[in-house]
């Protein structure tokens, strides 16, 4: 069987006329050998390709390709399956430097694949992780059916937000939101979490089971983080009042496609989403910024000072659930006193 691949890729450093010739004639001795045909389009600092041959030898070029450090930002247009004739049978690899070739009929190749580029660009920023790592691996994200996986969930929002919108002007809102998502999906994806979306100003998040000692870590850092943030800027600037909960759960969800004809998103549903947003919801409550459940806890293998808090009921669950924290997640102020102080502070600088 026969496929056929078309990426874009971005060119992690310069490269002369003599460097993109090299790239063109080593690339025809290995297509030859393994029998792959393609063109491969260079303009601007960035590569197009398509490759088309046998199922198993373009994916294993591909691969070679998605670790090769001359590329960045490498991403999979459209991969076509089950192909029987080539686009290109007599090209083992057409390399057409476009930035050399100034015809007239070529300005609107130049300008479509840019254009192309940039719209793929910008939708990478409102694609989920999954989606993009789904893209980039050849696979139609439609096409994957939703499969019961288990995650670590990780749930987290600002203190007071309600009030921050009501007292701030809509441009501070807007760089303290993007401030707390920037640090959050740096952190998370640091420690090899995977952002699942933004909802209002929550970040939801999602590791492995093999992943709660990261999970974990994760919250921790984001606090350790807001708490250096809020010593560093001025008691007039709106991120001086940037505080944080954090609540993760452990168990069975639902991950794959949900939506509608006209609108469709990749998510998780499941009862452990459902209980990461409530402990997340109960740290308003707790003297401590991070709540978690024994399944997260038992999923952890480093030494860490755990704390039972005991069984709450969190909104939604018939029974109540064995709330547990670290240590280092104990917080130096009262949420209440915080949340009036938030209030005050911005009622002052009215």
């Amino acid at each position: 069987m026969m496929k056929r691949l078309v990426y874009i890729s971005k060119i992690s450093g310069h490269l002369s006329l003599e460097e993109i010739q090299r790239i063109g004639k080593v690339s025809i001795k290995n297509n030859q050998r393994d029998n792959i045909t393609g063109v491969l389009l260079y303009l601007q600092g960035l590569f197009f390709q398509i490759l088309e041959g046998e199922n198993e030898k373009v994916d294993k070029l591909y691969k070679k390709i998605l670790v090769d450090d001359r590329h960045t930002n490498i991403l999979c247009l459209k991969t076509e399956y089950d192909i029987t004739d080539r686009m290109f049978p007599n090209w083992a690899m057409k390399t057409i430097n476009l930035n050399e070739n100034s015809e007239l009929m070529i300005q609107p190749i130049k300008s479509l694949l840019q254009t192309i580029t940039q719209s793929h660009r910008v939708l990478e920023k409102y694609m989920p992780a999954r989606v993009i790592y789904l893209i980039n691996q050849g696979i139609n994200p439609l096409t994957v059916e939703p499969q019961l996986v288990e995650k670590i969930i990780f749930f987290s929002d600002i203190l007071a937000f309600s009030t921050l919108t009501e007292k701030l002007p809509v441009n501070e809102v807007v760089i303290l939101v993007n401030r707390y998502f920037s640090i959050c999906t740096r952190i998370i994806s640091a420690y090899g979490g995977e952002v699942t979306k933004f909802i209002g100003d929550c970040v939801m998040a999602s590791f492995t089971k093999e992943q709660g000692d990261a999970a974990i870590r994760t919250s921790l850092d984001i606090i350790s983080e807001l708490k250096q943030l809020r010593h560093h800027v001025e008691a007039t600037n709106p991120l001086h009042l940037l505080y944080t909960g954090i609540g993760l759960s452990y168990g069975h969800v639902i991950e794959g496609n949900m939506g509608s004809s006209l609108k469709m998103d990749h998510t998780l549903l499941g009862d452990a989403v459902n209980v990461a947003a409530r402990l997340e919801a109960l740290t308003r409550q707790l003297p401590y910024a991070l709540a978690f459940t024994a399944g997260v806890k038992k999923c952890c293998q480093a030494q860490w000072t755990f704390i039972n808090l005991g069984a709450h009921q969190v909104k939604g669950k018939q029974e109540a659930i064995e709330v547990y924290t670290v240590n280092e997640a104990q917080k130096y102020y009262d949420t209440l006193q915080i949340t009036q102080l938030i209030r005050q502070t911005l009622e002052n600088d009215k």
